[in-house]
């Protein structure tokens, strides 16, 4: 790493190699900031092993590395900066006392979220299809095939976006695939992609699904085709979608 106040978390845990620590520990001769970085993880570390009761396994090391990979490096505090809690190099402190409660309770088995101090996000993002699936204007129609087997397709108006959802579903015959369409006015039959050959699945279409009329899901050799070269096995017709409860 090209900034050594970077290090301060890696060698708190040991995890710099020879040349990094000697490096860095030159560094940390100098640096106040880094000193209180360094004596603040180790203390709250300390702290919380304490309070699990928990002596660190062997593979800890590995994994508070890969924490600290995960933390973006910050620049040294300006000193000319205030806080309201009266010490400017408070904010960092409490970000690398953030990351050893993330690490030591992650190991202690807590089940902590993987956690980005400078966005504060304990969750991930929503893909795609689970914004559709769950936004206000959501509107759906299932139908069921001989046998049992599911599909149902929800759309987002206001997204743009459709998703087909299946529920105990056969492979297409042979090497045949099968292929979702858009009906989009003026233009005919629009390929929305092609499904994977899986029973159980939700699957986002290609395409604007806005401006669409309806999707159908044909029977296609593999690759998939330009236009359909069957009738479709299913057709929704969005004038028959009603809203998801």
């Amino acid at each position: 790493m090209s900034d050594l106040h970077g290090l301060s978390g890696a060698y708190a845990v040991d995890g710099l190699d020879d040349l990094e620590r000697a490096r860095f520990e030159r560094h940390l001769a100098e640096c106040q900031d880094c000193r209180d970085e360094v004596a603040g993880l180790v203390e709250a570390t300390a702290l919380l092993a304490e309070e699990t009761a928990l002596a660190p396994p062997p593979e800890l090391r590995d994994r508070v590395l890969a924490e600290v990979a995960t933390v973006r490096p910050l620049p040294p505090i300006v000193s000319n900066v205030t806080f309201s809690i009266g010490s400017t190099r408070a904010p960092r402190r409490r970000l690398v006392a953030g990351l050893a409660a993330a690490v030591v309770l992650a190991v202690a088995g807590v089940g902590v979220a993987a956690w980005h101090p400078w966005t504060d996000e304990t969750s991930s993002s929503p893909t795609a299809a689970e914004r559709v699936l769950a936004a206000p204007d959501a509107a759906s129609e299932t139908l069921t095939f001989p046998g049992g087997a599911r599909a149902k397709l929800v759309r987002s108006a206001s997204l743009h976006q459709a998703v087909i959802v299946t529920t105990a579903m056969p492979s297409a015959p042979g090497g045949d695939v099968y292929q979702l369409w858009y009906a989009q006015p003026d233009e005919g039959m629009v390929s929305a992609g092609l499904m994977p050959r899986k029973a159980d699945q939700t699957v986002l279409l290609d395409g604007d699904a806005a401006t669409a009329t309806a999707v159908g899901i044909t029977v296609e050799p593999t690759g998939g085709s330009d236009q359909p070269t069957s009738d479709p096995i299913a057709l929704f017709d969005f004038t028959k979608l009603v809203p998801v409860a």
